[in-house]
């Protein structure tokens, strides 16, 4: 198995084999509480307007997502898995729109097999992976809005290339790497409320959600659905201890 990593916009566009898009802040996080949740699946598109068009349409039932960390107008939450871990999805279809972990996937047009990637589904994402035995694997750290690396998802992409290989790392000093940088910052600060604190810790929550993120093409739309192995669901191992 040859294991590739690669950033950003481009790398995704450029990405081969199986592909993990990873978007730790905040959208395959989000989506990983979203199905504990009991959400059924997620239609993942790029734009603003497109996810409100299939809303209308009826394809789904809640509009998630965010344009520069804002939940844009006439959606129903933010991108944040704080607000999934509040918000009632048992049984409903999402549809999800960010300016990185989505525009990413629908970038990955070479793509042969996509999953979307976050600290707290490295490992079931690695299992799943290695199941499958593919020849390449690619890893695209999607940043901030797909154009700046950020910490968070190099990071991520390097543990889970680390899943990958065989070996391990240690989670507490993994998270204290994450908690340095940047994109961290803007957590719990009052100058950028639409960041929750709490969001953070669960992004932080390494390896909690015991399934990976699969993502095809289900009848023209890009569709995420939860893979596992056999673990019951429980919302507690990413919600338990929030306030």
């Amino acid at each position: 198995m040859e294991v590739r990593l690669t950033s950003l916009l481009e790398g995704a566009q450029q990405a081969e084999g199986t592909v993990v898009i990873i978007d730790v802040y905040r959208a395959f996080t989000t989506a990983a509480v979203a199905f504990l949740k009991g959400a059924e699946k997620i239609i993942l598109v790029a734009e603003v307007e497109e996810a409100l068009a299939l809303r209308k349409e009826g394809k789904g039932d809640l509009c998630v997502g965010e344009v520069e960390g804002k939940r844009p107008e006439g959606f129903d939450h933010n991108n944040s898995p704080f607000e999934m871990c509040r918000a009632d999805l048992d049984g409903k279809i999402v549809i999800q729109s960010t300016r990185a972990g989505t525009v990413g996937v629908c970038a990955a047009t070479k793509a042969d097999r996509i999953y979307g990637g976050s600290l707290v589904v490295s490992q079931a994402t690695a299992d799943a992976i290695a199941q499958d035995g593919p020849e390449i694997v690619t890893l695209v750290a999607m940043g901030w809005a797909g154009e700046v690396r950020t910490d968070e998802d190099e990071l991520c992409a390097l543990y889970l290339r680390n899943l990958l290989d065989g070996r391990t790392a240690n989670p507490e000093h993994l998270r204290g790497l994450v908690m340095a940088g940047k994109e961290s910052q803007k957590f719990g600060n009052p100058e950028t409320p639409h960041f929750h604190s709490q969001d953070r810790d669960i992004a932080l929550r390494i390896d909690a959600a015991p399934f990976a993120i699969e993502i095809e093409n289900e009848d023209g739309l890009l569709t995420a659905r939860p893979v596992a192995d056999g673990r019951a669901f429980n919302s507690g191992t990413l919600c338990g201890g929030l306030t």
